[in-house]
């Protein structure tokens, strides 16, 4: 079993900014990608950014030059800085992990149950 738990969501004024925080747990022999994803009120889930094992990142447009992805393998975790904030950013926010549990396993995607962003105008 892999978990994922997110930390670090809350209110926030627009300009303002919060760090995001996601702990991987349980039987886990690799972790390849790890990721977020947001999903507003009566809208689809969306990309917001990922990041390989050795760092390599990639960012959805709408956050670009804003928010910054970054983990540390040793903790099996995975942050997300959120700068210039706005209220379009609300939403919840959930972290996800391409995941190798036994080396004679197949990679696996787990994902947390979210924390939720608000951005107040």
């Amino acid at each position: 079993q892999v978990q994922l738990v997110e930390s670090g969501g809350g209110l926030v004024q627009a300009g303002g900014s919060l760090r995001l925080s996601c702990a991987a747990s349980g039987t886990i022999f690799s972790i390849n990608n790890m990721g977020w994803c947001r999903q507003a009120p009566g809208k689809q889930r969306e990309f917001v950014a990922n990041i390989t094992s050795d760092g390599m990142t990639n960012y959805a447009g709408s956050v670009k030059g804003r928010f910054t992805i970054s983990r540390d393998n040793a903790k099996k975790m995975v942050y997300l800085q959120m700068n210039s904030l706005k209220p379009d950013d609300t939403a919840v926010y959930c972290c996800y992990a391409n995941v190798l549990r036994h080396y004679i396993d197949s990679w696996h995607d787990y994902w947390g149950q979210g924390t939720q962003v608000t951005v107040s105008s």
